[in-house]
């Protein structure tokens, strides 16, 4: 192989209802993304278990995020569908990775510390080791390219890190076996059996945040659950949170500059221009001087006109799971024999038996 062909891999945990800011901040890009790229999409149930350990809807949850790719218009023939648990691969190049990743480098994995909390000491050692999981899902199928969020940049960092230490450290085992690829880092080349993944950063609204509160990031565990717009949530149930979504008593500015230090307006505006397909600019352009009780009813037609068919779609395939099941056992015996040529190599640059 001469260069990395380009692979474009991400994944979603079933842990809590999918909503709005998981379907414009992934989903809908995983959509985008398949049009001119090889893509597989994954959902990572065995990071769910960092969460929580014991879940009694596991395999609904699973299901439904399969459900929301589909609905989404995720296309399970020309690319792959799957639940990580079913690659048994992942686990085994974590282990791998766990030897590689050094203490230092998991130390400052600034989610570790936001997620365990003051309490580290009862932490699972799954929660502490989630970003060398993370990688070994990604390297697994020496993908070059995963659209993530800023709060996932830093592991996708580590992932780089654990790639480079492999590939400088095994550099005579992979010349040796041929399996390597000439790249260049930096200034430096580098014999590498890994790529150095980049991310996919964009967007117009990367980041969506809580209707409750506009400096809190859109979430499934919130306790309100009128802080989120759920995948599954009916038209008026849509509604209601939009007309009740926090904001401030002044009008739309026409210019962004306006939005600075308006954290809940520029939340909503955020929203409307992902869902339009349009720049914040352009919906202040549209909207600028009027009251949210003019943009709310704009909103709730708009996020309804998009969201309806996608919800309507996943309702249909969580009433009768055959088909869904049948998507995730084709996709991960796809996955399988795709993880299991990259893991039959890398036993050979360790040296292995198998």
């Amino acid at each position: 192989m001469s260069e990395f062909k380009k692979l474009v891999f991400s994944g979603v945990q079933p842990t809590g209802n999918l909503h709005l800011g998981n379907y414009l901040g992934a989903i809908r890009r995983f959509v985008a993304l398949q049009e001119g790229n090889d893509c597989i999409y994954c959902v990572v149930d065995m990071h769910a278990l960092t969460a929580q350990l014991v879940h009694e809807d596991m395999p609904s949850q699973t299901r439904s995020i399969a459900a929301a790719f589909i609905a989404a218009g995720i296309d399970p023939e020309k690319h792959i569908v799957f639940n990580q648990s079913a690659v048994p691969q992942h686990a085994e190049l974590a282990w791998i990775f766990n030897c590689v990743a050094r203490i230092g480098w998991m130390n400052r994995m600034t989610q570790f510390k936001d997620k365990a909390g003051k309490d580290r000491e009862q932490a699972s050692l799954g929660l502490y080791a989630y970003p060398s999981l993370m990688a070994a899902d990604i390297l697994v199928y020496r993908a070059t390219h995963v659209p993530v969020g800023e709060d996932q940049k830093q592991h996708l960092e580590l992932a780089r890190d654990i790639a480079m230490k492999f590939n400088l450290d095994y550099a005579e085992h992979i010349s040796r076996t041929g399996y390597g690829v000439d790249i260049t880092v930096g200034n430096e080349p580098v014999h590498a059996y890994f790529p150095m993944v980049e991310p996919l950063i964009g967007g117009p609204a990367p980041r969506v945040m809580s209707l409750r509160d506009g400096t809190k990031k859109m979430s499934k565990s919130d306790p309100s659950d009128l802080s989120r717009i759920n995948l599954m949530d009916d038209e008026d149930a849509i509604s209601k949170k939009i007309r009740k979504a926090k904001t401030d008593p002044d009008g739309l500015p026409s210019e962004i500059d306006g939005l600075q230090g308006r954290p809940e307006a520029d939340n909503l505006v955020a929203i409307y221009a992902a869902l339009a397909d349009k720049s914040k600019a352009d919906v202040l352009a549209e909207f600028g001087g009027q009251q949210f009780s003019v943009f709310k009813p704009a909103l709730v037609d708009l996020a309804i006109n998009v969201l309806a068919p996608i919800t309507g779609e996943m309702r249909r395939l969580m009433d009768d799971t055959s088909h869904i099941d049948a998507i995730l056992r084709k996709g991960g015996e796809r996955a399988r024999a795709r993880a299991e040529v990259t893991m039959q190599q890398v036993r050979d640059v360790i040296g292995f038996l198998y």
